[in-house]
């Protein structure tokens, strides 16, 4: 497997390091407190782990019965014999020095015997069969991944027996007003809480959160830049008293799901007044970038420092926190604009319009076309590892309007409505995802789900851009068409799981998932 290749070698590479940090100390200790768990689930065994000379030691039936690996152990020559998809480990009881395959390693603890039961030192093992393995002082866990990911729920972009690869099965989490996060103001039951959250989008299929950490120029995370979120603590920018963000990537991770950092591009607040904002909020700091529009404040993105402010502070986290993916929302120009209520970006728009363009359509679209490339450009500059990608609205416009449109007949488009035109993002491979917001059913007329998949799966098709599909689990049970059963949702999985240049779909939200029968309905369609 393409996991393994390299292993042996930066296996003595790891072990010649120092042990992971906190890992206690020289002194063996008991570990009675200690909790391991593989692929999101605990596993124990019948002897304790302990700890000594920074290396934790566990049951050699630990690894036999949780891992399928052959265990064999020689009375005679006192040795363990590991074996695992071509690995061999042999680790002679007392010694501190193993071998894989043959080639000699120091451990940094030996091999030893505990009523009964034979101890090996987990972190070499788990290296050594191409395990993740990482420790968690504060809560006295260990966690181990394996590359194929927790037991039925497959990590996205791997390949399954048959060679094909998984799709992302995603959920979006909605921090703003408490949504999706719990409203409790205890840190201690807000971790509580998400934690069983995953549990049950774990249980569902899910392998993928899209956790909104940035709901309205806020933050769910330790910033220099912009204050603490309020649904923390009922006040905005009050210290919590912990950092959610590691804490929340932590446990995706410890499940195997890939954690996404959701932010809200160009929404200042929910709410017209500044009243209740932190001092260093942007529309406090700086009220000459706001815009307030129909009830709610929004940052100018035609404003170069404000746009230039927002990537910043996306960067902060891009830069401090161990995320599978920058993830962006629709808020960029704001729904609802009319004849008769307008964005009030007139001024903005005479000092800024460079390139003296007479349409302001086409200079708004520059306007988040520059934010959306630069953005891009500064992520692939420090971490080009993390995946990039925007959630437009479903249709980027009409054919009636646009012949490269779709065939729909919708009353908003992104390109016309919010100024996104993400078919340029594509076709420019600014982004490297898509997830267009397809909350229509089969049965619609004026937009159709197939229509708009096939018409996004077109467009990506000979690029490097992914196309996951958003879905409207919050519509099921509605009186809109085609909504009133949760099988809609299958059926719209079953169009597009499998069909080319679609790789995964993507739910709103996650206790819409998880309420009524959406969750059986997912949890027994991903099952079979």
């Amino acid at each position: 497997m393409k996991w393994r290749q390299g292993m042996l070698i930066l296996l003595a590479v790891l072990l010649m390091l120092p042990a992971l940090n906190g890992w206690g100390n020289a002194r063996a200790s008991a570990a009675s407190v200690i909790s391991i768990y593989l692929d999101g689930q605990r596993i124990r065994g019948d002897v304790d782990p302990y700890m000594v000379a920074d290396t934790t030691l566990v049951p050699m039936r630990l690894i036999s019965e949780n891992l399928g690996a052959q265990i064999n152990w020689s009375q005679s020559e006192k040795v363990v014999k590991i074996n695992q998809g071509g690995t061999l480990l042999s680790i002679p009881y007392g010694s501190k020095t193993a071998f894989v395959n043959g080639n000699s390693v120091e451990l940094q603890a030996p091999v030893s015997i505990v009523k009964g039961r034979i101890m090996v030192p987990l972190r070499f093992i788990g290296q050594g069969l191409g395990l993740d393995v990482n420790w968690n002082q504060a809560s006295q866990t260990i966690t181990l991944t394996t590359p194929e990911g927790p037991i039925g729920v497959p990590i996205p972009g791997t390949a399954d027996q048959g060679g094909n690869l998984t799709a992302l099965r995603g959920a979006w989490v909605a921090t703003v007003s408490s949504l999706d996060w719990p409203a409790s103001k205890n840190a201690a039951v807000q971790r509580t809480q998400f934690s069983a959250m995953l549990d049950q989008l774990q249980e569902t299929g899910i392998n993928a959160v899209f956790v909104q950490v940035r709901p309205s120029a806020d933050a769910l995370y330790k910033s220099k830049l912009v204050p603490w979120s309020s649904v923390l603590t009922g006040t905005q920018g009050k210290d919590p008293g912990y950092d959610p963000l590691p804490f929340m990537i932590e446990e995706a991770h410890k499940r195997g799901m890939e954690f996404h950092a959701w932010f809200n591009p160009f929404r200042a607040s929910t709410g017209s007044s500044t009243t209740g904002l932190a001092s260093n909020h942007i529309a406090k700091a700086h009220p000459e970038w706001i815009v307030n529009f129909d009830g709610k404040l929004y940052i100018n993105p035609g404003i170069p420092a404000a746009r230039q402010s927002v990537i910043n502070e996306i960067m902060e986290v891009v830069n401090n926190y161990d995320i599978d993916g920058v993830h962006l929302d629709d808020y960029f120009y704001p729904y609802g604009e009319s004849s008769s209520k307008k964005f009030g970006d007139d001024a903005t728009f005479k000092q800024y319009n460079t390139t003296a363009s007479t349409n302001k359509g086409d200079w708004r679209r520059g306007n988040i076309n520059s934010f959306i490339q630069s953005l891009g450009k500064s992520i692939d500059a420090v971490k080009p590892g993390v995946s990039y990608g925007v959630s437009p609205f479903g249709v980027w416009r009409n054919a009636s309007a646009d012949p490269l449109g779709s065939n729909t007949r919708a009353s908003v488009t992104a390109y016309d409505t919010t100024y996104a035109d993400a078919r340029t993002w594509i076709k420019n491979e600014w982004i490297d995802y898509v997830v267009p917001q397809i909350y229509w059913s089969n049965a619609s007329t004026a937009v159709n789900y197939k229509t708009l998949v096939d018409w996004w799966a077109d467009t990506v098709r000979g690029t490097n851009v992914d196309l996951y599909i958003g879905e409207a689990a919050y519509k099921v049970g509605t009186s809109e068409a085609g909504w009133s059963s949760p099988s809609e949702l299958t059926d719209h999985l079953a169009y597009t799981i499998g069909r080319a240049n679609v790789d995964g779909n993507i739910f709103f939200r996650a206790q819409h998932i998880l309420a009524g029968r959406v969750k059986s309905t997912l949890q027994a369609y991903w099952t079979n």
